[in-house]
């Protein structure tokens, strides 16, 4: 898990700061070719092991997740961190649980326990002051 933090870190840090040169679509496209030959191996065995086996609904939300969450909106979210900077548009990022918890509730019913609201209210007030923080680039130091 540690190591998947650390890498998405550093996907997200290079990918930021290619996005002003190549676009967010070039980023994350090229970011799917350098993955790709590491996912075939892996993807092969499962499906050797386990088989295609899966409700036409689920592989809906497969093709979904994989093409509309995973590519597409990475066209935006890097034209976002190419405008915006990586450090500023990256905490954004930090959001994303708590709103999922809050629309899980909204939207499924789901209850909400008193530490999730304050852990939720913690990341908020984090993201809120690192926008207000100053930003030192490498080349004003």
């Amino acid at each position: 898990m540690l190591g998947s933090v650390i890498a998405a870190a550093f996907g997200y840090g290079e990918g930021g700061r290619l996005a002003p040169m190549l676009g967010g679509w070039q980023v994350i496209s090229w970011a799917w070719v350098i993955v790709a030959p590491f996912e075939v191996l892996p993807t092969i065995f499962v499906v050797l092991k386990q088989g295609l086996i899966a409700s036409p609904i689920a592989w809906i939300g497969f093709a979904y997740v994989s093409v509309i969450s995973q590519f597409i909106a990475f066209f935006a979210w890097y034209h976002g961190m190419a405008i915006g900077g990586v450090v500023r548009v990256g905490q954004i990022q930090l959001l994303q649980p708590f709103l999922t918890i809050l629309a899980s509730a909204i939207l499924l019913g789901e209850t909400l326990k008193p530490i999730a609201l304050v852990t939720a209210c913690l990341f908020v007030a984090s993201v809120a002051a690192g926008k207000k923080a100053s930003i030192k680039r490498a080349e004003d130091l």
